[in-house]
């Protein structure tokens, strides 16, 4: 989420609220809103003038956050060996396995780039 990783990445450069939002030129309260997903949809031009004060890439703000990350986590279980072991008698070779695996990456991929266009014609509405 925007906001976990927005107060994450603003901790890691030592800003509090406040100077953050005074560097930025934005308002103290709504940054706070969208760190604690009061406000889950800030403008581009908002995400824009956030990442530029933290001197990173609009798209670093919306990565994942650490905790996003932990819980994606993997344990592989009983579950995960039976699903393997039934997808390799039904014949999926690894080639099929990677195969699988980048149409995923694709799917995400896109899924991303949805919501940054998403983003961005939501900020040309506020112009």
């Amino acid at each position: 989420m925007v906001g976990e990783r927005l107060k994450e990445l603003r901790q890691e450069k030592g800003y509090s609220i406040s100077e953050l939002a005074e560097l930025a030129g934005v308002s103290k309260s709504y940054l706070s809103y969208i760190e604690r997903d009061v406000q889950k949809n800030p403008s581009l031009q908002f995400l824009r003038k956030i990442a530029s004060t933290l001197e990173i890439d609009v798209e670093v703000l919306l990565g994942p956050s650490s905790s996003e990350i932990k819980s994606r986590e993997f344990v592989f279980d009983d579950e995960w060996s039976r699903l393997l072991n039934k997808a390799i008698e039904e014949g999926m070779s690894k080639n099929d396995f990677r195969e699988f695996r980048d149409y995923l990456k694709f799917r995400k991929w896109k899924e991303t780039k949805r919501q940054t266009t998403n983003l961005i014609q939501e900020d040309k509405l506020h112009e």
